[in-house]
């Protein structure tokens, strides 16, 4: 038996300080606007809520981020 190869495919979006965040669009449950903007850092326009129960905030509108993540076939 050869040698088995795992791939994972992340989609790069920006944080409130504008550092690059990774996200594993497998690990996507819902993407949604914030309710209440003055909870988050200036700039957020989208939260990502993951399997493991984290909010990722980011500075990308939702429609733009679940573009990135229907582009590798996920969400």
């Amino acid at each position: 038996m050869g040698p088995t190869i795992l791939a994972v495919v992340l989609v790069q979006l920006s944080g409130p300080d504008g550092q690059w965040i990774d996200v594993n669009p497998r690990e996507v449950v819902s993407v949604r606007e914030p309710r209440v903007a003055e909870h988050f850092a200036p700039g957020i326009k989208c939260l990502l809520h993951m399997t493991d129960g984290k909010i990722i905030t980011v500075v990308e509108d939702c429609e733009t981020v679940r573009g990135k993540l229907t582009e590798e076939g996920r969400e």
